[in-house]
């Protein structure tokens, strides 16, 4: 990556993340209930049997309730386990909630019995970002896991997002990954699709 892209990608980066604090915590537990309605009234979710979750961050939607949801209609649930011996994340299924354990990074994620998923298995993937463009570009976290995991599925991707997330340009490199779909609490676009 070059220094000015990664410049560009820093500044966004703050910039992006100073918008959380614009929201109060009932609008974020709001916008994230709108999310949850809206991913669940899509057909490619209706019919995925077995989907990729994410834990959420500080600023990141929460997707839990929807996950209770999956986990009730027996879709098998998947969410990213740090491997120290593989130095990335795989991903594993769940059954309940109560699997979860604090990993890595202080975030929640699957305990050491919970068995990985192949990633060709998944149907439909939910994908974190701090912020996402309209044609599918994804800007992370900097440290590149996601797009690692990402790379090795054959899964719908779906960016999910709060509306202030959904950004102009986002700095895009070949090793970045585009998802196939943005969610808001007021729209599902389709990359690729006249809006």
């Amino acid at each position: 990556m070059s220094a000015e892209t990664a410049a560009a990608k820093a500044k966004l980066r703050d910039q992006l993340q100073g918008e959380v604090e614009r929201h109060t915590l009932a609008e974020l537990a709001n916008d994230s209930e709108a999310i949850c309605r809206r991913i669940a009234e899509q057909t490619l979710w209706r019919k995925a049997g077995c989907v990729l979750f994410f834990m959420p961050l500080a600023g990141e939607p929460d997707l839990r309730p929807l996950m209770i949801s999956a986990l009730a209609e027996d879709k098998t649930v998947g969410l990213p386990r740090y491997s120290a011996q593989a130095g990335e994340y795989v991903v594993c299924q769940i059954r309940c909630p109560d699997e979860l354990l604090a990993g890595k990074y202080g975030v929640l994620e699957p305990a050491l019995d919970c068995p990985e998923i192949e990633l060709n298995k998944l149907d439909f993937a939910l994908v974190p970002g701090i912020g996402f463009t309209l044609e599918g570009c994804r800007l992370g976290r900097g440290k590149g896991y996601f797009d690692r995991l990402l790379s090795q599925m054959r899964a719908w991707k779906c960016g999910a997002a709060f509306d202030w997330q959904v950004t102009a340009g986002i700095p895009a490199e070949k090793h970045d990954i585009r998802v196939d779909s943005i969610v808001t609490p007021t729209r599902w676009h389709v990359v690729g699709q006249e809006r």
